[in-house]
This record gives structure tokens, C-alpha cells and sequence, in this order.
């Protein structure tokens, strides 16, 4: 347990040090959701946010371009993307060296990353940039743990899991809350979790989020070398430069996204499948829908009429 909180303040931001603690680029959230461009100086992410959005962030041939947040505007299947090219962040970015104190936290803000990697060097660069988004809180491509820690004032600890043989039992449990200092609390695993797990719980300032690997610059590596590439998870191979694979790109943002379109019908009218409202699914509700329109409907709001797949009847009231 010891060794595990000490590992965990390894990867944690150093107090000292340079750049905002914590602190982001002040750009204003737009759209129906966030994606940030995360990745080493002069991989492409200017390049691709000018294909993707049509707006400007300068490009040249050495690193360190873009030195503040671009923001643009994706619109696909119907919904608003705002799109973030964040500067290239560097190793001990998480310190705050090279302003990645504001780079990754702003990155924290996102509904997915995009991580852009140099094809010639794309594995090296993933794992330094995994370090760094890790050493911040932030989980990629990972679910929040299913354990609860709930204090109290006596009773010492209650432990409770669903794994007859997990890796987390009462005395690691016991070991890792000794370090923290609680000694009362109720504890519940569902799930096979590790002690890195209960601490990102304790915690309780990690966020979770999903990433796509987006493999930049394919036009100067082999066939060869793609295949390879291509056969690893949630990688996305791109030419920027030459606008390939642009599309599927655009598609797999969309599936990571997880959003429902749901459309408006005026009474006695046909559905209007122009402009839908985009809604994270699982948090798809009418009250959802009306907070997405104006905070002040849902106090208005009397009932609603839904057709869909999840509607028992056609339409539910």
C-alpha cells in the first residue's frame, strides 16, 4: 500500500515548478461536445485542425507554432464538435514545463483526446504522453471503478467484494486507508481492482476519458510498417497533410462521443431532422433534453410526447 501511494506521488505534478497549477487556457466551451489535440511539438495537430474546421492555426516547419489554445468547430451528423489544438507538450509536461500544467488541463475538460503521434516514432511518443496525461488524473480509454468508500465516525472498516479471490482484500484494503489516515469507513469492490484503483478513488480527482490514437504522417512510413500499426487498438491511421483518412476519423470521433440525436416535432408536423438536439448517451432524459435548450423549460415543462426504440409505446407520454 505504501508503495503504491508513493508510485502514485511520483506521477503526481511536483508542487514547485514552473506554469499555473492546474489552471487552463480560457476558452469557452461550445457545442455539444469537446475534443483536444494532445501530442509532441510539430506531429500535425495544427495541420489537422485547419483540414478538419477551416480555421487558421498557424503552420511551420519548427516546433513550438502554436503557442496558445485554437479553438475551430466540427459539424457532423448533426452535431456542433468544438475542436481544441492544444501546444505540443513536452517530457515533464505535467511539472509545468512548457506550460503543460495548462495544456493537460485543459485536456481534463475534454469529452475525448486526440493523440497525435509522429508515425516515425508513434509508440515511443504514446507512452511518454500516456505518462504525462496519467501523472495528471487522467484516465485514458479506462471506466471508473466500481468500489465505494464511504467514511464514518466508528465501526471501523467494513469491507465487502464480489471477487473471492481479487487482488484487493481487507488487509491491503486496511493498508492503503492507514495511509490516508481513515480508519472507519464501509468499502465496497465489484470488480476485480488493484490498490493504484482504491487510491485513484480515495482521491476522488481523476477523470476518465475516452482517446483515440491519431497516427499522423502515414505518407512517410511503409506499408509494412502501417499493417503493424493498424492492428493496434483505438489507433486511427491519418496523412493531414494530404487529407487522408479524414472521414474515418470523423466517424470514429463520433462513435467515442457516444451522443443520441434527438429530434424535435412540432405538434401536427412532420419530425425536424435538420437540426437535432445532441444529448451523452445514458444521460439521453427529457429533463437533459430541456437543460440542452434553456435551464429555465424543465420549470415550464408539463409532459412530453417520445417516440424511440426506448419508448414504450408510440409515442410515451
Amino acid at each position: 500500500a505504501k508503495l503504491a501511494k508513493l508510485r502514485r506521488e511520483l506521477l503526481e505534478p511536483s508542487k514547485g515548478g514552473g506554469g499555473a497549477a492546474g489552471v487552463g487556457f480560457d476558452v469557452s466551451k461550445v457545442g455539444d461536445s469537446r475534443v483536444g489535440l494532445v501530442g509532441f511539438p510539430s506531429v500535425g495537430k495544427s495541420t489537422l485542425l485547419n483540414k478538419l474546421t477551416g480555421t487558421f492555426s498557424e503552420v511551420a516547419a519548427y516546433e513550438f507554432t502554436t503557442l496558445t489554445c485554437i479553438p475551430g468547430m466540427i459539424r457532423h451528423n448533426g452535431a456542433k464538435i468544438q475542436l481544441l489544438d492544444l501546444p505540443g507538450i513536452i517530457e515533464g509536461a505535467k511539472d509545468g514545463k512548457g506550460r503543460g500544467r495548462q495544456v493537460i488541463s485543459t485536456a481534463r475538460t475534454c469529452n475525448l483526446i486526440l493523440i497525435v503521434l509522429d508515425a516515425m516514432r508513434p509508440l515511443t511518443h504514446k507512452r511518454m504522453i500516456e505518462y504525462e496525461l496519467e501523472g495528471f488524473g487522467i484516465r485514458i480509454n479506462k471506466t471508473p471503478p466500481d468500489i465505494t468508500v464511504k467514511k464514518k465516525e466508528k465501526g471501523g472498516l467494513n469491507f465487502h467484494t464480489t471477487e473471492k479471490e481479487g487482488i484487493l482484500d481487507q488487509e491491503t484494503v486496511e493498508q492503503v486507508l492507514k495511509e490516508y489516515k481513515i480508519t472507519h469507513a464501509d468499502v465496497s469492490v465489484r470488480g476485480d481492482y488493484t490498490d493504484e484503483d482504491l487510491i485513484d478513488v480515495i482521491e476522488g480527482n481523476r477523470v476518465y476519458t475516452p482517446a483515440l490514437y491519431v497516427l499522423n504522417k502515414i505518407d512517410s512510413v511503409s506499408l509494412e510498417e502501417l499493417d503493424v500499426l493498424g492492428e493496434m487498438p483505438n489507433f486511427v491511421p491519418i496523412s493531414s497533410n494530404k487529407e487522408w483518412n479524414l472521414d474515418l476519423l470523423l466517424d470514429m470521433v463520433w462513435e467515442r462521443l457516444n451522443l443520441v440525436r434527438v429530434y424535435t416535432k412540432p405538434r401536427g408536423t412532420m419530425p425536424n431532422f435538420d437540426e437535432p438536439v445532441n444529448l451523452k448517451a445514458g444521460q439521453s432524459t427529457v429533463e437533459e433534453f430541456c437543460n440542452q435548450l434553456h435551464k429555465n423549460m424543465i420549470k415550464q415543462m408539463r409532459h412530453a410526447l417520445v417516440w424511440g426504440t426506448s419508448s414504450k409505446h408510440r409515442p410515451q407520454k
